[in-house]
């Protein structure tokens, strides 16, 4: 990968941590304890055979989780290899990017309100979408500055979504608008609340993390003017899907 791929990947390891990472080999596990593929999947650190594929499985087997590996970009060949043992794609990611002062926005004083930690009614927007206490927790995990961003309309609240900073990048995660409240700009609003608290934070770019068959989101996204700057997927065993 590029240095700046590795900052991106550095910023979404650290905006939305596993509950904590263990080396096998070449391997970097993660221990996600119900948090998602991204923290509970494996990478590779350095060069790797084909005999130490069996290690990062076991190595995840003993931690009660699905043999799940995360490739980026130049992984051709560990991808070759775990397509022939029986591993299937699954959830292509863009990372998108664009500069925090194209997103900047001067909005009602209530339109979207920072709090940490997350107010009742937020956990109730965001378990109406599935994220539960698990995601809750790694949003707890994060130790750069962050906060729990409130959309709201007509005076109740209607959205949420969590942000964090590394560094100079900050990334927006678990971005969710009830479903009456949808296709009303609310998730634009919510993006340009995100890049005025990023703002304040001195962050000089805003990142998200689009699934590429989530047509809405890309639409909504490319539309604010971001732009993918790399991308991720996963492999699983054939059967664990």
């Amino acid at each position: 990968m590029s240095l700046r791929e590795t900052a991106l990947f550095d910023a979404i390891e650290a905006t939305w941590p596993a509950a904590a990472q263990h080396s096998h080999g070449p391997w970097l596990v993660r221990e996600g304890r119900g948090g998602g593929k991204r923290v509970s999947s494996v990478s590779a650190l350095r060069d790797w055979v084909p005999d130490d594929i069996p290690a990062a499985e076991a190595a995840l087997a003993e931690l009660g989780q699905e043999p799940l590996f995360q490739l980026r970009n130049g992984e051709a060949a560990l991808d070759a290899e775990l397509a022939a043992r029986g591993y299937d794609v699954i959830d292509p990611v863009d990372v998108l990017t664009c500069p925090v002062a194209a997103l900047t926005a001067d909005l009602g004083r209530l339109d979207t309100i920072p709090s940490w930690p997350p107010l009742a009614v937020q956990a109730e927007i965001w378990a109406s979408g599935g994220i539960g206490p698990a995601r809750l927790a790694v949003m707890e995990r994060a130790t750069g500055p962050k906060t729990a961003l409130m959309g709201r309309h007509r005076d109740r609240p209607i959205a949420t979504g969590f942000i964090a900073c590394h560094g100079p990048i900050a990334m927006l995660h678990a971005l969710e608008v009830v479903p009456e409240a949808r296709r009303q700009g609310i998730a634009r609003k919510m993006m340009q609340g995100a890049a005025n608290w990023a703002a304040r934070q001195n962050a000089r770019e805003i990142a998200v993390l689009v699934v590429q068959t989530n047509e809405a989101a890309q639409s909504l996204y490319r539309s604010l003017g971001m732009s993918p700057e790399s991308h991720y997927f996963y492999r699983i065993k054939k059967g664990h899907a």
